[in-house]
């Protein structure tokens, strides 16, 4: 009998359409300095699968882990939350 691994979620911004169905996003998080106790900004970039080219740039889309689909890619587009404001 097979379990099924809870799959994460996230929210991300898109900051790159990195070719046909693929986009990089990038998740902000701050993390506590040990020593000080200062927050300190990190970020992480990943490589998105977007089989029906949804996401533009600057897009807050959800995403969720998934099995790899490229050497880069383990990451699935969900839904796009919030469209990029274009002018």
């Amino acid at each position: 009998m097979e379990t099924q691994k809870n799959k994460k979620n996230k929210d991300a911004v898109v900051v790159s359409k990195s070719g046909d169905k693929s986009v990089v996003c990038q998740i902000d998080y701050k993390v506590k300095h040990p020593k000080y106790g200062k927050y300190i900004r990190r970020r992480t970039k990943l490589g998105v699968h977007d089989p029906q080219n949804l996401a533009a740039i600057g897009d807050q889309v959800e995403i969720s882990e998934c099995r790899p689909i490229s050497k880069t890619k383990n990451w699935r587009l969900v839904k796009v939350l919030k469209k990029a404001v274009t002018e």
